[in-house]
């Protein structure tokens, strides 16, 4: 795919040069996997393709920074308190997004919340970012219980796999005793309202 808008400041092929030297080569299988799944997505739902594949290859830049970078960057996106509880597994969204405009120099809205927020959903989802929120669960690397039906929803209904996605997470969270980081029960207990 060739970047034929003003959305990055870098072709796909010098995206993809940077990704590799800043994840593992594990982490960058999975990121392409997310590309690959966002553009199948994009097309059935109508989504601009290569907004999918900017915000698929940057989601996860930030993920295996260190922890302090990382959450200096992702308090720098988002002035929110509550991130200092938080760990890199809802840090890395946020950095990455920041990540994007310093040194991408992204500044669609769209694309930045869709990195931003892709682990833990979003006050306001866009299509796009349904798109990533969803790839990133479902790509073909992915294998735990619920994954196959998430993919199926995934084809038929965004709103739908969305809503499976946010309660199988929860579920998750809540069998394996960890801590839940609050803004998310906020954009589900939104999301359910809405939905």
């Amino acid at each position: 795919m060739e970047y034929t808008q003003d959305l990055i400041n870098c072709q796909r092929e010098d995206l993809l040069m940077k990704l590799k030297n800043q994840i593992s080569p594990k982490r960058y299988e999975h990121v392409l996997g997310v590309e690959e799944t966002s553009l199948k997505l994009a097309q059935r739902y109508n989504v601009e393709r290569e907004k999918a594949s900017i915000a698929a290859l940057l989601h996860d830049y930030a993920k295996e920074m260190d922890h302090e970078q990382m959450l200096n960057l992702a308090c720098k996106y988002w002035d929110e308190p509550m991130l200092l509880n938080a760990s890199g597994e809802i840090w890395h969204g946020f950095a990455a997004a920041q990540i994007a405009k310093d040194e991408f120099h992204v500044t669609d809205k769209s694309i930045l919340t869709a990195i931003a927020g892709h682990t833990i959903g979003w006050f306001e989802m866009d299509d796009l970012f349904k798109v990533l929120y969803l790839a990133d669960y479902t790509e073909s690397g992915r294998d735990f219980p619920g994954v196959d039906k998430a993919r199926e929803l995934s084809k038929r209904n965004l709103d739908e796999a969305v809503t499976f996605k946010m309660t199988q997470t929860l579920k998750y969270l809540l069998d394996e005793r960890q801590g839940i980081f609050i803004p998310t029960v906020d954009i589900y207990n939104q999301w359910v309202k809405q939905n």
